[in-house]
Formats: structure tokens, C-alpha cells, sequence
């Protein structure tokens, strides 16, 4: 790309963007000063090697000004993670994990699983990167200390205590069979347990055992017993590191062959809780300052920060960084930005911040490693980046790509791949249901279902879809598979030639092979299905069982399970609803809440009252009629 006339260049803040041949955004960058920023690209020397390869790609620039650095920040992370560009830093595992919620504050505090932490006056406490692990602690919890699980509505109308008080895992506060103090103090044992404070809760509760059973109170000291046991099973496999409070994430990274991981590891309360790790492909040393500043802004983005972030260096500005690491020698990380021995300016790093800063509510500190426990920590943040490099490089998915490309005679590798297939039961409740892969990897945010006219044609069907899809925008795919053969591909190419779009992406369609009877074999792991592409008359020739063809088969099956999903599911709606909507009181707002509560006739019908009354809008008087009128369903 040649070099832009600085006069057409914002001396603002702002967004930058870099286009190709076909328009589509590759790469999204943000500026305190557009111009000086735009223009350091079109240096002589200095530039990394995915830079210059990606001016190669280049062909055009636009420019969206902001008022302020920080609105340029947002808007730089939400560009990325709306267009996906190919020589963007993106993280890809942008899902929020998962906190506790403790409301301290009421009267009998319930104990939630929630993704997002809140202004409010409640505690939170994690995160937790398994929802599995995450439910087993708050099993565990309940079981333990007797704190409810039911949701304020339901308490407040309960007239009987629920099945956990039987079980002996609830105290049953909805009818007062326990004091709000008695209640309140299992509360601050599980705040002290999640807060890191189990040394102290275990010695109160030892304490509290021997004297109960001095006292002959053997049934308390039992409890008790119990309590220290669970206790002591939560928290063996946790690492104390520090001996301070201050919760802590802690960040290093490891360059493997063919690209850089970001290890990160979650310390609260002096203790390692969980740890993550991120795979960047295509990238070196060279952009390791780039890749901490872009993780930094679009993870925080999504999850709030706690008061300390531990990294092994500070990310530096731009062009000193660039300059810096290129002139230095093949060393680690950490030698290769103190060889540059710079006193550069962190304009980036002051304006991330400042809006973490704002987001969270208190104060964020970046700090480099100071004592032996920091030291500690990188090197466990180090070690499981490695780990992460060895396992993404040990698997042949980064290569699938290109060989892809080459057996479907393609013009690009597919780093975006969708894939289509249409569902529907004689016609009627017909879904199109959309899987998206990027880099090789299923891509579950990106997945879409399509509701369309009901219609037995299929045919007429995709040629539909193509219009809508082609509204939904970019980002656009490099391939197109369908679940079809040449029938459904001059259907889906037919509706883009009438769009003047037939050049967008490439067409596939994959067709399952025929079994003895001559119908398609949709038996799980069949190996003989054949490809076919536009203008060629035979299937392409994919060799059964060989990586090609295996790939394209599981992004099909995945593709699948999604239409044929949730065409049932709308199947089964419709019928349910029919059904429901016959029974005297239950209006179609109704339905729609039973339907969304239980999922299935079934569940609806077994349902008590206790069940209805956990649904939003449901009094005591409302939940016995529809009961009724459930009964009524079996007469």
C-alpha cells in the first residue's frame, strides 16, 4: 500500500482502519494522534514482520475520529471483536466467567452463580473458569453451612419449608425455623472460606467442636466435624503464594514455532484459585508488547480487574517498542525489553488505566515483579504458557487450513469458514441453521438460526437465506459450505449473482454417501461423502478418512445438530402451545412462560405448585389456577 497524503489524514484521536482489495477490514488500530500514528507505518525500517505483511495486503485506509483517547480505545476492542481482522491481536475466548454473588446485606442472603459483577452492595468472589468446578463449590457450600437456594420470590411465598430443609442442606429461613443472627453467621463462614480466610474460619470452627463436645452436645460437634472436613476438601488443592491480600492477576508469556501464548493466573487472597491460557498464531517477540496492551483492553473489556495486574514487563508505546525489539538480540522476553534500556512513554497503557480504573470502581495497578513471590508467580504464569504453546503446536488443526484450500482450489485459506444446512418437518417450522469456524476452531458466539417461510423446497429455501444473510453484513467467509450438492449450490449461487454478490465467497456443498438402499447414509462417522463445488459435475476427489474430509464432516454434524435442534424445538413449541392455548386460563403470554420455565409437555404437567411459583409473575392465586388447569390435560 502506498504511503496516504497526510493531508487526508485526522490530527484527532481515533480509529484507524486498513482494508483490502475486497474491502473487508484486516486490521483495526487506535491513535492519540491519527496522523503521527497512521503515518510511523510508512517508515523506511523499524517495522515488525506481520506489520509489513500486512501493508502487503493492504489497499485502502479509513479513519473514524473520536473525541477523547479513551472513546478510541472502546471503540478500537468493540471494531475487533465485531469484524474479526485477520491481523488484529483478538481474543478469541472472549465468555465471561463465572463469580459468586453473596448479598450480604438481606435479611437471609441467598448464595448465586452469575457472570457479571455489578455495582451494587453485594460481594463477589472468583473468578472461576469451570462452571463445573464453580457448581461442585456451591453444592458443597449449601450442604455444609444450610444458606437457601431458592430465589427471593419463591421464599416470600413459600408456606412450607422445600425439599433441601428434609434433606438437613437448607435452614429453612422462609418460615423462620432460624434466627436472623444464627442464619448470619453461616453467611460469614462462607464469605471467609471463598475470601481466602480458611485458616482462620478452621481454628474458630475446631474451637467451636471441642467445646460442644465438652458440653456432651455430640450432635453439634458432629455438624461441626463435618463442616471442618468439607472445609479442608475445598481448599487442599488451592497454592498459598502470598503472604499479602491484595487479589492479583498475574500474567506471563512463552513464543513457541509458530505463534505466542498468554498464560494468566488468578490469585485471590494469597492463594492461586484458577489459572487460563490464550494461543496467538503468527506471532514473535516482536509483538509481545502489542499483544499485552490488546489482551489487557479487550479481556478486561469483559471481566473486571482486580486492584493488581503482575506482569513481566510494561508494555511500551508503539513506535519505541517496534524500534527497541528490533535492534536487540534473540533473548527472552523479559532480556529483550530491559536490552533496550528505554525510558519510553506508556500514552496506551495510561489511557487503559484510566478507563479500568473507571469501570471497576477502584484503583489499578500495573506492577513488574518486585519480591521472590512475585518472581514465583510469573514463573508459574511462564510454565503453563508453555504448556499451552506445546499443546496447540502438538495438533495438526493450524495446518488443516491451507491444505483445505488447496484440495477445494481456493484463492485464500478459509480463516473463516461457515457452513449452512436447512430443517424443517414436512414443510412446516423450518429453521436454516448457521455454524461458524475461525482459525479452525467452532466459533459458537458467531453461530446463527435462521427462522424462514415454511417450505418443503429446499432449494427455495437457501435461495431465501442467501438474501438475509448478505443483510446481516461482515464479516464475510472465505467458504461457504452447505449441506447439499450441485442442486443446492446453484441455488445459493443463483441468489447471489442476483445480488451482484456471486464473487463474495466460495461455494462447497458436502453430500452424504448413499448406503444400500440408496438413500444417505446419516450413520455417525461415515467416511464416503463427497464434496462438490461450482462448475464440476463429479465430487472433488477427497480420499475417504484423510483430514480434509474429516473436517469438513464435523463442521457439517455440528451444523446439523444445530438446525435439526432447533427446528424440534420449534416443532414441539408449536405443539405445546396448541395444547396449552386450549385449556381455559392460560392466554399465549402464559404459554410462552411455561414453555421458556420447563421446556417440554411433560415437565409442564408434573409441575407443582412450588414449581409455578418460581416463575417471574406468578402469585399464589395465578400459579393454582394453572395448576387446575394442567390437571385438566390428563381428563
Amino acid at each position: 500500500m502506498e504511503r496516504p497524503d497526510p493531508n487526508t489524514i485526522p490530527d484527532t484521536p481515533g480509529v484507524y482502519l486498513y482494508k483490502d482489495g475486497a474491502g473487508q477490514i484486516i486490521y483495526v488500530g487506535k491513535a492519540r494522534i491519527l496522523k503521527k500514528r497512521v503515518l510511523s507505518y510508512f517508515r523506511k525500517d523499524g517495522l515488525s514482520q506481520k506489520t509489513r505483511a500486512m501493508l502487503a495486503h493492504a489497499t485502502q485506509i479509513s479513519y473514524i475520529s473520536t473525541t477523547t483517547e479513551k472513546e478510541a480505545l472502546l471503540l478500537e476492542a468493540s471494531l475487533i471483536k465485531k469484524h474479526h481482522p485477520h491481523y488484529n491481536i483478538a481474543l478469541r475466548d472472549d465468555k465471561q466467567y463465572f463469580l459468586f454473588r453473596l448479598a450480604v446485606k438481606n435479611d437471609y442472603p441467598r448464595l448465586e452463580i452469575v457472570r457479571n459483577q455489578r455495582q451494587d452492595d453485594a460481594r463477589y468472589f472468583g473468578p472461576f473458569t469451570s462452571a463445573l468446578a464453580a457448581r461442585e463449590t456451591w453444592k458443597l457450600l449449601h450442604r455444609t453451612f444450610k444458606i437457601r437456594r431458592c430465589s427471593d420470590r419463591a421464599m416470600n411465598n413459600r408456606v412450607r419449608p422445600c425439599l433441601y430443609y428434609h434433606m438437613q442442606q437448607c435452614s429453612a429461613p422462609c418460615l423462620q425455623l432460624i434466627s436472623r443472627d444464627a442464619y448470619h453467621e453461616s453467611v460469614e463462614k462462607v464469605a471467609a472460606l471463598l475470601d481466602g480466610r480458611a485458616g482462620e474460619l478452621l481454628t474458630d470452627l475446631e474451637q467451636a467442636m471441642f467445646k460442644a463436645s465438652d458440653a456432651l452436645e455430640f450432635e453439634l460437634a458432629a455438624q461441626l466435624r463435618d463442616q471442618i472436613k468439607a472445609i479442608k476438601r475445598t481448599i487442599e488443592q488451592q497454592a498459598v503464594i502470598l503472604p499479602g491480600k491484595m487479589d492479583t492477576d498475574v500474567m506471563s508469556l512463552f513464543e513457541g514455532q509458530k505463534g505466542m501464548s498468554l498464560a494468566i493466573l488468578f490469585v485471590r487472597s494469597g492463594s492461586i484459585t484458577e489459572s487460563r491460557s490464550f494461543y496467538f498464531k503468527d506471532l514473535s517477540l516482536q509483538d509481545a508488547s502489542d499483544l499485552l496492551l490488546s489482551f489487557l483492553a479487550q479481556y478486561y473489556a469483559l471481566q473486571l480487574p482486580p486492584p493488581r495486574l503482575l506482569l513481566p514487563f510494561k508494555p511500551a508505546d508503539f513506535d519505541s517498542t517496534n524500534e527497541a525489539l528490533n535492534q536487540a538480540s534473540n533473548q527472552t522476553v523479559d532480556e529483550k525489553i530491559s536490552a533496550t534500556n528505554l525510558n519510553p512513554t506508556y500514552d496506551d497503557l495510561t489511557d487503559l488505566l484510566a478507563y479500568l480504573q473507571e469501570r471497576s470502581g477502584h484503583e489499578v495497578k500495573i506492577d513488574l515483579p518486585k519480591t521472590p513471590q512475585d518472581e514465583q508467580l510469573l514463573d508459574v504464569a511462564q510454565a503453563n504458557a508453555k504448556e499451552e504453546v506445546r499443546r496447540k503446536e502438538s495438533t495438526q488443526r493450524l495446518d488443516i487450513l491451507p491444505r483445505l484450500a488447496k484440495a477445494l482450489h481456493l484463492k485464500d485459506v478459509p480463516t473463516r469458514l461457515e457452513c449452512v444446512d436447512v430443517s424443517h418437518n414436512q414443510g412446516q417450522d423450518t429453521r436454516v441453521g448457521l455454524v461458524v469456524y475461525v482459525d479452525g476452531k467452532p466459533s459458537p458466539k458467531d453461530y446463527r438460526v435462521y427462522k424462514m417461510d415454511d417450505s418443503a423446497d429446499d432449494y427455495l429455501t437457501l435461495h431465501q437465506w442467501v438474501k438475509r444473510r448478505l443483510t446481516s453484513g461482515p464479516p464475510w467467509p472465505n467458504l461457504l459450505l452447505i449441506d447439499g450438492g450441485q442442486g443446492q449450490i446453484s441455488a445459493v449461487l443463483k441468489s447471489l449473482e442476483e445480488e451482484n454478490s456471486a464473487d463474495l465467497f466460495a461455494l462447497a456443498g458436502i453430500v452424504k454417501a448413499k448406503n444400500e438402499q440408496g438413500r444417505p447414509d446419516r450413520h455417525k462417522g461415515n467416511v464416503g461423502d463427497h464434496i462438490f463445488i461450482p462448475g464440476r459435475v463429479n465430487p472433488l476427489p477427497l480420499k475417504e478418512g484423510s483430514q480434509e474430509l474429516l473436517f469438513l464432516q464435523q463442521v457439517r454434524d455440528a451444523t446439523h445438530h444445530l438446525a435439526i435442534t432447533k427446528h424440534r424445538q420449534a416443532h414441539s413449541k408449536t405443539a405445546l402451545s396448541s395444547d396449552l392455548l386450549s385449556l381455559k386460563g392460560i392466554g399465549a403470554a402464559t404459554a410462552r412462560l411455561l414453555w421458556d420455565k420447563f421446556g417440554s409437555l411433560e415437565k409442564i404437567k408434573a409441575a407443582t405448585l412450588d414449581d409455578l411459583l418460581t416463575i417471574k409473575g406468578f402469585g399464589q392465586t395465578k400459579a393454582q389456577n394453572v395448576l387446575k388447569a394442567l390437571q385438566n390435560l390428563d381428563n
